[in-house]
């Protein structure tokens, strides 16, 4: 996040109903599995109350969350026990000072483990943990985070750094690819790769010596995965992003609020889907990537 963020007016977001109702039409066309994310989920005042919304919602057989873990100890007994079933929390570094540093937070890393250790505590299940490995700065910890998945059963995913941070200028010498970082962690412990979901953002892999946890392999930006993606996210304030690798959004609320009914809104929601950006696939292949990449933190929700 930057140091003085441009803040979305309340009336501008979507209200809970609103999105709940998005939702339903969305697992009505086949959407089964939601995730909560952001921007930081948890900031929204009784973010609970959404979850027990969408976790209710005919057709929504996987509800889960990304978060920041910030103020995840405090709440993660209250999202279990409104239908949340699984969290994701970011965590670029074991080293406290170093994440402090990462993420611009003096007593961050403590609240943010204690946020891990509390959705274990209440049966959160999986609860992965998101690095982005960037050269120079955390790429040194790959062994120290296959331990901690190793110790603690917790599901660690690994991400290529990303230009995700709103700059025009995009250093590819920062990207520790993929197969980097599972020959590091193979030449350590054994790993058995298992099938690829479709529509799956990760490569997943199990432990050969049957240790617990679990590694996943998102690779982006060297091997990309645009062919088969089947992700659409709604932002905070009513934009549906059919893909992260571009600036292309779409404007549902004011449909909404103009008493668009279910039928349009199904019909608004297929027109743009298939209108996805081709990726970051055809993005490197033109070397336009760069003035197409927005800050990660302006996508909110």
């Amino acid at each position: 996040m930057p140091n003085n963020p441009v803040w979305i007016p309340h009336d501008e977001l979507l209200t809970y109903e609103e999105i709940t109702r998005i939702v339903g039409i969305l697992a009505s066309m086949g959407v089964s599995k939601v995730r909560l994310t952001g921007g930081e989920p948890l900031v929204r005042n009784d973010v609970e109350k959404l979850v027990a919304m969408i976790a209710s919602t005919r057709g929504v057989e996987s509800l889960s969350m990304t978060t920041n873990g910030f103020l995840l100890a405090e709440k993660a007994g209250k999202l279990k026990e409104a239908g949340l079933q699984s969290v994701t929390v970011s965590l670029h570094s074991l080293k406290s000072e170093r994440y402090e540093v990462i993420v611009g937070r003096k007593g961050a890393f403590g609240r943010v483990v204690d946020g891990i250790r509390a959705a274990l505590s209440v049966g959160l299940r999986p609860v992965k943990i998101n690095c982005v490995v960037t050269r120079g700065c955390n790429d040194d910890e790959i062994l120290d985070f296959a331990e901690l998945a190793r110790e603690t059963g917790t599901v660690v995913r690994f991400i290529e750094y990303m230009p995700f941070d709103g700059q025009r200028l995009w250093d590819t010498k920062r990207v520790v690819s993929g197969r980097e970082i599972v020959e590091r962690i193979s030449s350590v412990y054994g790993l058995k790769p298992l099938p690829r979901e479709a529509g799956s953002t990760a490569k997943v892999y199990r432990f050969s010596d049957g240790a617990p946890g679990e590694i996943n392999i998102v690779t982006s930006m060297t091997e990309p995965f645009c062919g088969d993606c089947d992700r659409i996210r709604l932002k905070a304030d009513g934009k549906i992003v059919p893909c992260l690798f571009s600036n292309d959004e779409y404007d549902i609320k004011q449909l909404i609020r103009s008493g668009a009914s279910d039928e349009e809104l199904e019909l608004f929601i297929r027109r743009v889907f298939y209108m996805k950006s081709p990726g970051v696939e055809a993005l490197l292949s033109s070397k336009k990537l760069a003035p197409h990449i927005r800050p990660m933190h302006t996508i909110g929700g």
